[in-house]
């Protein structure tokens, strides 16, 4: 069920704006630290399971020691998955709109490449283009330089999460809306991935869509994930589900989910040696992060904290696997954990609630026109004799 207040109330669209894009954040910063280690790693690193922020996997050594250097990953420092997230609200809040590939081209790419920003793992302000993955780092070569179609220029990326990652704007534009999600993400996203990169793109937006519905929880998230997924992402997504559906605590879960979905993630046991398959696009395989964040959901029963640390205990990818479950936890309503978010806000330097109160206006404005659109579309058939009309 959706969480409610005391007086039981539905929670707004303001609150789960705000819970989503809060949420994806603190999340992104909790698993930041542990990223790329296993379960068994993370348990001996930190005499137990990750219950909050942390420092660094490597202390006070982190600005050379390998495999992370030279980012300062933890401490409450969100990662490029948030400053993506970002980045994509400020498109919106320029455009004001529904976004298309294009608009990936005209604003988001120049966002990344022109204006310095605070960047919390570099404890500097940096452009963002500096501190992006190479998979991100693509927008700019093959849009900027290179001047691909942006519907198409996607097309030759490595085949990952990347665009996934940031895709829960889309998501609450579209709020309570997942086909309409789904298609616009999708059409985003072919500026960035291809394949089942771009895939869970767009059912990461159709989730989040999903979650804002009145009356949603983590069972009508996952069926309208099924009923909009392709090939190997709603297979994966099913498998992990139907998995996690026999939990109710994620230490019990961390296991079996990873078995589910360990036949559709291409990268393999090893997460920082990947297999020579991976990445590479297919219809029979899945990205990890986003089956194993919807059956985190379901363990969780859709509370954020346990959503949230289920995913970054699962370490491997678990920044982009807890943005993805804060997000879709925050936007069902669960409340992010105030001294999470406030620490998260103060180690980063990032006001994390004003980019959720800049999304919430336009996706109002936008909704609004949509209504006139769909009106205006309505007005022309009925006088085409359409649906509607009078005998």
């Amino acid at each position: 069920m959706t969480p409610k207040t005391e007086e039981s109330r539905e929670v707004s669209l303001d609150e789960r704006i705000a819970g989503a894009l809060v949420g994806a954040a603190v999340g992104d910063a909790l698993g930041g630290p542990v990223e790329g280690y296993s379960p068994a790693q993370i348990l001996e690193r930190h005499a137990g399971r990750v219950h909050g922020v942390v420092g660094p996997w490597n202390g006070d050594t982190w600005r050379t020691a390998r495999p992370i250097a030279p980012y300062h990953k933890g401490d409450g420092h969100v990662t490029d998955d948030t400053l993506m997230t970002h980045a994509l609200v400020r498109v919106y809040a320029q455009v004001r709109d529904h976004l298309d590939a294009y608009a990936i081209a005209e604003h988001l790419v120049p966002d990344l490449m022109t204006t310095p920003r605070w960047i919390p793992e570099l404890e500097a302000e940096a452009l963002p283009l500096h501190r992006v993955f190479l998979a991100e780092k693509w927008l700019v070569a093959r849009l900027h330089y290179g001047h691909v179609d942006p519907r198409e220029a996607g097309v030759g990326n490595i085949v990952n999460c990347g665009a996934a990652m940031y895709m829960a704007p889309v998501g609450l534009v579209n709020a309570a809306n997942p086909p309409a999600a789904y298609t616009e993400a999708l059409d985003i996203a072919g500026a960035h991935q291809s394949s089942y990169g771009r895939e869970a793109a767009a059912v990461l937006a159709a989730a989040v869509a999903a979650a804002t519905t009145p009356g949603a929880g983590p069972d009508s998230v996952v069926a309208a994930c099924l009923s909009l997924a392709k090939d190997g992402t709603r297979e994966a997504i099913e498998k992990v589900c139907e998995a996690a559906s026999h939990h109710t605590d994620f230490e019990s879960a961390l296991g079996p989910l990873r078995e589910a979905v360990a036949p559709y993630d291409t990268v393999g046991p090893d997460y920082r040696a990947p297999s020579l398959g991976a990445r590479r696009p297919s219809r029979l395989h899945a990205i990890e992060e986003l089956p194993i964040a919807l059956g985190m959901l379901l363990v969780s029963g859709g509370d954020y904290r346990h959503a949230v640390l289920g995913a970054v205990n699962y370490g491997r990818d678990c920044d982009s696997i807890a943005t993805m479950a804060g997000a879709l936890a925050g936007a069902l309503g669960s409340p992010v954990p105030e001294d999470w978010s406030k620490q998260v806000s103060e180690a980063s330097r990032l006001d994390l609630w004003a980019p959720a109160a800049t999304l919430t206006a336009v996706t109002r404005e936008i909704f609004e026109r949509d209504v006139r659109r769909r009106r205006t579309h309505e007005q022309a058939l009925t006088l085409l004799g359409g649906t509607g009309c009078s005998a």
